[in-house]
């Protein structure tokens, strides 16, 4: 297919398809699937090999959040049965984050629902950040807070913050139509926080919300003029309870088209396969390591995922390896001298050579990795199709907030 080796050798030389590819790869058919994870598969090895990073998230806050995000099953007015907790000791989010990183986590996530930290909630995360790298050395530390004031992602920095993951969700245009509590250029002002005080950002998108495939260019061409670090892309997990609840949109052959685009668009960047992708990719999980390189291990925020010994022999049986701690995550030219994470250096998403922090970002709702854009009730509530997977949506009732082991 003429489209797929063009996107090939475009990814290869790190150049920015155009919107009329990014499209057409959306629009192939489900025949043409494998082909088209078998192109973009050549960009993602190019880049990071067959080296899968793993991410542990711990959720901080749960519930108790005053944002209305639509898909999000912490927010105002939600009915879902998640478990509702304040913020959690040190001492406990550090026990929460060692089962991760027992069982290969490189990173830990740690969330807090919310629109945005309070300077006393930075002290506590400051605490959390100290207490676990002082069990674990070389251990990478995100922060999602939600919206950062002036002055606290220095502070984040300054107590040992490796990242801070603020995502787009989806496109400028249809922002409006999802939240009401805050604005898309809030969302771009956190990230460019991040950005200045040194943190690596990492900003991504939620499908599956009934957007359009123009919706998923925008809000990708965005993410890459944004220039993070790291791509989470989530898949809406439809939580009854929640204004979303029958958004069933997303076949496993949809979700690889759309890893594939954001592969092609952001060639060299660490596109993490994030919520959502026990739902939707289901038996085809392994399919999708061959184009992003990175997922989280084990439970999400809020739900379920697949047990964390079934992750790591699905990357040994796909033929990939877990990433160690002592490997830096992206290409030499984009990870600066000295290892670690990786930040942006002088290229971007790719091939932008002048690319600076650009005009995404991301805010409110606290952290959400696992769940979709925030705002009001979508016009036309269609009930589920007879297919919908709802078996496959599982409140987390295990790990941090509990008395009960992780799952790690």
């Amino acid at each position: 297919m003429d489209l797929l080796n063009t996107l090939v050798d475009k990814g290869l030389r790190r150049e920015l398809p155009t919107r009329d590819e990014a499209l057409a790869v959306l629009a192939t058919s489900d025949d043409d699937v494998l082909d088209v994870v078998a192109a973009a598969g050549k960009v993602r090895r190019q880049w990071f090999g067959r080296r899968v990073k793993l991410n542990y998230l711990v959720n901080l806050k749960s519930g108790l959040c005053p944002e209305d995000c639509s898909y999000c099953s912490q927010r105002l007015g939600s009915t879902a049965g998640i478990l509702k907790y304040s913020w959690l000791k040190p001492d406990e989010a550090s026990k929460a984050a060692a089962a991760g990183l027992a069982g290969g986590a490189k990173r830990v996530c740690l969330v807090a629902s919310g629109r945005g930290p309070t300077d006393r909630d930075v002290d506590r995360v400051s605490d959390t950040i100290k207490a676990i790298k002082d069990q674990n050395e070389n251990v990478e530390v995100c922060a999602c807070l939600g919206l950062l004031s002036d002055g606290q992602a220095e502070r984040l920095r300054a107590a040992g913050a490796d990242a801070y993951n603020h995502n787009l969700n989806t496109s400028e245009g249809t922002y409006g139509e999802i939240t009401t509590t805050h604005t898309y250029a809030d969302r771009v002002d956190t990230v460019q926080k991040a950005h200045a005080a040194g943190l690596s950002a990492c900003s991504g998108l939620i499908a599956g919300m009934g957007e359009s495939d123009e919706d998923l260019v925008d809000v990708v061409y965005a993410l890459r003029e944004l220039d993070p670090d790291s791509v989470p892309v989530n898949f809406l997990i439809p939580f009854e309870g929640t204004p979303l609840a029958k958004e069933w949109n997303l076949t496993p052959q949809r979700c690889l088209r759309i890893l594939a685009m954001v592969r092609f668009v952001c060639p060299d960047v660490e596109v993490r396969i994030a919520g959502g992708r026990e739902v939707h990719l289901r038996t085809m999980q392994p399919l999708a390591l061959h184009l992003a390189n990175s997922i989280f291990l084990g439970d999400y925020l809020t739900s379920e995922g697949q047990a964390g010994k079934a992750d790591l022999e699905m990357i040994a049986d796909a033929g990939f390896e877990v990433e160690n701690a002592g490997e830096v995550t992206l290409p030499e030219h984009r990870a600066p001298s000295g290892g670690g994470c990786g930040s942006h250096a002088e290229s971007g998403c790719g091939s932008h050579e002048s690319a600076g922090c650009g005009t995404g970002a991301e805010a409110g709702c606290g952290s959400h990795e696992g769940g979709g854009v925030c705002g009001s009730v979508p016009t036309a509530a269609a009930e589920a199709p007879a297919d919908a997977r709802t078996d496959l949506v599982s409140v987390r009732r295990r790990g941090a907030g509990t008395d009960l082991a992780p799952n790690a």
